[in-house]
Order: C-alpha cells, then structure tokens, then sequence
C-alpha cells in the first residue's frame, strides 16, 4: 500500500500549473485547451521529441511510414490546423484472405452462403452474452465468428476471446445501413469516406481520410507551435503525489512540483506504480495491453494486395493483418514500388520479440508467400523494424467493471487520463482528439473550483 505524502505549505501558496504527462497527440491537444481556457499547462515528456505514437520517418531510398497504420479524417487535420498540407486519399478497403481466397470487407464475407445462413440462424436464436466470443457468435454468426472474428480477436489481443469482454467486439462495430451508406459515398465522391473511425462525432460523405505531406506527425506541428514554449523533453515524472484524496504535486527527474492536478497518457497499469498517498489505483496494475511489431517488406509493383488492408484470420501465420498503403497513398513509395507493413501480436521477450530483423522480414515473406507465391519474385528486400510493448489495451472480462469505472473517471481528484493507452481505450485518433477535449472541460471546472 502507497503511504500518504504531506505536501509542502509552499505547493499550496504558489501558482500551481496542470501536469501533462506525455507530448503525444492527447498530451500537446490537452496542454493547448488548457491554455485557451486560461491555464498555465506544463508538459513532461520522458523521450527526445513529442508525437508519441504519431512518429512518421522516410528513408533515403524514398519510403514512408508511421509507427503503425495511421488513418486520419480532414476533420482532425481541419480541426488541428493542419488541412493544408493533407492530401485526400481517394480509395481505402479492406479484405480478408480466408482458405486461399481474398473476400473484400465486409460484404464479400456476407455475400458467401455458408456466412449468410449462419449470420440469420444467429439473428433468429441469439444466445447469451458472456464474452467476446458469443458477441462474435451472435453478431456475425457462429461460422464468420469461428473462421475470422475470433482468430483475428485472439492475435490481435494475445487472449482467448472466451476471456475477452463484450465490449471487444462493441468497440469495433459498425451498422451495415452505415457502412452501405458510406462505401456508396466513396464511391460517388472519389474520396475514401471514413467509416468506423470516429465514435464521438458522427460520419458522413463529408468526412473522409487525408494524409499530411511528410507523415502523420505532421499533424502536431501547428499544436506544438501554440504550446511549444510548455514542453520538456527528457523529463520524466517519477512520482504523482496524493494528499487528502487530490493531487497536489510531481516529481519531475528529481525536482517537486505542486500542481494544481495532473493529466496523465500514461499506461493506466503504469499510474500505480507513480501515484503515491492512496491506494485507489492498485487494481489498475492487472490491465494489460497487447505488444505489438511492425515489419515492413518492400516490393516491385504496386496494389500487390486486394485491397489496402488484409486480415488473415489464420493461425498458422505469425502475423494478422497486412497493410499496403501506398494502394491507398501512392506518395509513400517510390514510383513502380510499394511497401507491406505486418502486425505481428507478441509479448515482450518471447520469440517474436527477440527475434532478429532478418529472421523477422523472412518469416513475414514467407507467410506472404504461401497466400501469394508469386510475391516472392517481386521482393525487393526489408525495410524499418518497429516494435512497442503497448500497442493495444487488451479488454479482459476479469477486469471489465473496474475498466467501465476508470472509464468514468479515475477515483483520485485531480488525476485525469487521456489518449489510448491513458483512457484504456479502444480509440483511434479523431476520437483521441475529440475525447481529450471534453476531458479538458472536467479539469478546467475542476481548477476552478480548487481556485
């Protein structure tokens, strides 16, 4: 159990700014909302440079990519000041490559009899919701469940989905009418027309995908001119002190700073291990979240895929989902040349993890390979190598309720947690953005009050 900390009367006289832990996205759109709303941020970023998991780099030999597939809305470039230098990506889809076929997603699936009749039989006689897999079961059908939906939850997440919530397959649906509507509007508009990107602000023929000139980091770069003057770099907070049940300072490489609350991107399992004088958090060290590597492989050609996005819902491979982007984004990859990018689950330390680039780029060309062997002659060789311990939260049932409450808020006053792995959350970036400001309003009535 953490033991209370009494804080300094010195933190309670001073004028005490808000704590950011991080400078990715959530950290510099929380650290500029504070400041329009009046409050003097200060952003503690442990790395060398801000972005987070927003990073882009470019090679000499002309390839682009981020940490990750990265999809961004002209909503958010739009909203943080960067549509300017976006282009509009004009086709983005999505297959899965299934017992030596390629359906495209998700009506190619439906279109197949054996799905179909089993989806209908679902909808008929659904059965009782314990887990991730009987939403599947019941969503889609026991066969599209048993073939794709669970295979793909069970790489993706490291679990069981007989252990996974409910709320996996929740967070990752989408209405056919909507989807229907939406695929018809990308068509009609020539834009690819988001569709389950966005769950805070609603989707339309409006709202479709761009790509920032020079990689998605660029996003930041009008945030961090506004807030810029706020951020540390190098500077880790080692401890979030508690008195009383509220925040009321940090420890930043050693120095103490009252605050007058913390806002935190943190890793939720993390905040337990920094936060001292109560115990509120211990429960959050059980959360887990799925390690994840990005291997990216080069290639003669271009539109080597069925589509943008592959899902391969088998076992046998080691990676789930293969991504082409410059099908989608040209400007990615040299002219006559393209580049796959492979999601390999993992955890830290096991085989994956530690295995070397070159064993890594051969076991992904190989798997390619026994989908598409005529792949292998248009290999051209390896390229970045990516890894992160904390790709994605895991929503395990064991934990569910105690998730839904961290959801709401975090126990502890002052202490607020934002962005993926800070929320816990399945989100992707318009969420992230828009989701951090509501977050923004909760800390900004809360100063005011401590005022």
């Amino acid at each position: 159990m953490n033991i209370a900390v009494k804080a300094p009367a010195v933190w309670r006289r001073l004028a005490r700014p808000v704590a950011v832990i991080g400078a990715g996205i959530a950290g510099l759109t929380a650290a500029a909302e504070l400041e329009r709303r009046g409050l003097q941020a200060a952003v503690f970023e442990t790395g060398r440079a801000v972005g987070g998991m927003a990073a882009s780099f470019k090679d000499a030999d002309g390839y682009s990519y981020d940490f990750g597939a990265h999809f961004v809305s002209n909503r958010l470039a739009r909203a943080l000041g960067a549509e300017d230098i976006s282009h509009t990506v004009g086709h983005y889809g999505e297959a899965v490559a299934l017992r030596g076929r390629s359906y495209a997603y998700p009506f190619g699936l439906a279109a197949s009899p054996r799905y179909a009749a089993s989806a209908l039989a679902a909808r008929l006689k659904p059965g009782s919701v314990e887990s991730a897999a009987d939403w599947f079961r019941n969503a889609y059908g026991a066969a599209l469940a048993e073939d794709v939906a669970i295979p793909l939850a069970e790489a993706w997440s490291g679990a069981p989905a007989s252990e996974l919530s409910p709320a996996v397959g929740q967070k990752l649906s989408a209405g056919v009418l909507k989807t229907l509507y939406l695929k018809a509007a990308s068509r009609l508009t020539g834009r690819a027309v988001c569709n389950g990107y966005s769950h805070e602000m609603p989707e339309s023929a409006a709202v479709y995908h761009v790509y920032p000139e020079g990689g998605v980091s660029r996003l930041l770069e009008p945030t961090l001119k506004r807030v810029g003057h706020r951020v540390a770099l190098e500077s880790r907070v080692e401890r979030i002190f508690v008195e009383g049940g509220r925040v009321v300072a940090v420890r930043v490489n050693g120095r103490e700073v009252g605050v007058s609350a913390a806002v935190s991107t943190a890793p939720v399992h993390v905040l337990p291990r920094l936060v001292e004088g109560t115990d509120k958090l211990d429960e959050l060290a059980r959360f887990r979240y799925r390690p994840m590597i990005f291997v990216n492989l080069r290639f003669e050609g271009r539109n080597l895929l069925p589509d943008t996005m592959l899902w391969v819902p088998d076992r046998s491979q080691p990676f789930f989902r293969v991504t082409e982007a410059p099908f989608s984004m040209p400007w990615l990859a040299p002219e006559g040349r393209t580049q796959l990018t492979f999601d390999i689950g993992c955890e830290v330390g096991d085989a994956h993890w530690s295995m070397s680039d070159e064993d890594l780029a051969r076991i992904c060309l190989d798997g390619l390979c026994r989908i598409y062997p005529h792949l292998r002659a248009r290999y051209i060789g390896a390229g970045g190598m990516l890894k992160t311990p904390f790709a994605y939260p895991v929503y395990l049932s064991r934990y569910e309720r105690r998730r839904q409450e961290f959801a709401r808020e975090t126990g502890v006053a002052g202490l607020y947690s934002i962005g993926r792995n800070g929320e816990f959350a399945h989100l992707l970036m318009e969420d992230i953005y828009w989701r951090t400001l509501k977050r923004m309003q909760q800390v900004a009535d809360y100063v005011g009050q401590d005022a």
